[in-house]
């Protein structure tokens, strides 16, 4: 396992165990670019979570409930289909008494494909409130912990208070877990389509972005619902071959900030290696940049 952490570049002052789960790849996984597509990998976190309680017999975290604080991912290889299946390397990286951490390795045909980490709470579904981790919880996430220097980068983080490109997303029924909300992982495609949509505004005849890295905070549970919610995206940084995104998901009658998501994308051409952005695309990207905060 230490030479996954090494290929990541990290460097590992404390080493536990390490709880490791293969996931299939479905042809629907894979994006116009014939790639897995960057939100699926929330989905193989997810599975990957799930396994991992299982494994250490944690159920009553899922019958009862676990709320997603935030993720954040960086893309290293891309993910093509193939026969054999995504492994995800899990390990705890932090524990608080109602909070904890949970880092991944995840590789696959021996390529290092992404690292990434998230925030969870025990919550009580029944009681509609936060819990407490019990001490067999505890017990079993020691097992797996890790010190692990911090791996990602900081990206902008601004309010954008409204300003940006908005865009209708509707909730389907799909989108709904066992928690009878809209699952953490289903918001990463409305914030897909939100950043699909600026660049295609901006960049109508692009070459593929690529996300370097991308971040999402969950700060309000999502509900089904039939009227559309918004997705408010803008441009925060615009560098020589790559820009920050940031967007919000609000519910549009009470202005109710629902998700948060923070993205690094570089412009490439088709072997995959960073071009320029040409002055044209600049001067319409500019249209959605925010001023620089003082």
């Amino acid at each position: 396992m230490q030479h996954w952490f090494e290929r990541a570049g990290l460097r590992v002052e404390r080493e536990g165990e390490v709880f490791t789960t293969e996931i299939p790849i479905r042809w629907s996984d894979l994006d116009a670019l014939g790639q897995v597509n960057n939100s699926t990998y929330f989905d193989y976190l997810q599975d990957a979570r799930v396994d991992f309680l299982l494994d250490g017999g944690i159920t009553q975290m899922l019958e009862q409930g676990v709320l997603a604080v935030g993720h954040t991912i960086a893309y290293r290889e891309p993910m093509r289909w193939s026969s054999e299946p995504v492994q995800v390397h899990v390990v705890m990286l932090d524990r608080g008494a109602a909070r904890f951490r949970v880092g991944y390795l995840v590789t696959h045909d021996e390529q290092l494909c992404a690292i990434a980490a998230s925030t969870l709470v025990p919550y009580d579904i029944a009681a509609q409130r936060l819990r407490r981790i019990t001490p067999e919880e505890a017990a079993h996430f020691d097992r797996f912990t890790w010190t692990v220097e911090r791996p990602f980068r900081e990206l902008p983080r601004p309010s954008l208070q409204g300003r940006g490109l908005e865009l209708p997303v509707l909730t389907r029924w799909s989108d709904i877990d066992a928690q009878h909300h809209v699952n953490n992982v289903r918001m990463l495609d409305y914030f897909q389509e939100a950043r699909i949509v600026l660049a295609a505004a901006a960049d109508p005849d692009a070459l593929p972005w690529v996300i370097a890295q991308q971040e999402v905070e969950y700060v309000n549970q999502m509900r089904f619902r039939r009227d559309p919610y918004r997705v408010t995206t803008a441009v925060t940084h615009l560098g020589r071959t790559s820009l920050a995104v940031a967007s919000e998901l609000v519910e549009p009658d009470s202005g109710t900030l629902i998700a948060r998501s923070r993205m690094a994308l570089v412009r490439v051409d088709e072997q995959g290696h960073p071009i320029l952005i040409p002055d044209a695309v600049r001067s319409s990207l500019g249209d959605y940049l925010l001023p620089a905060e003082s």
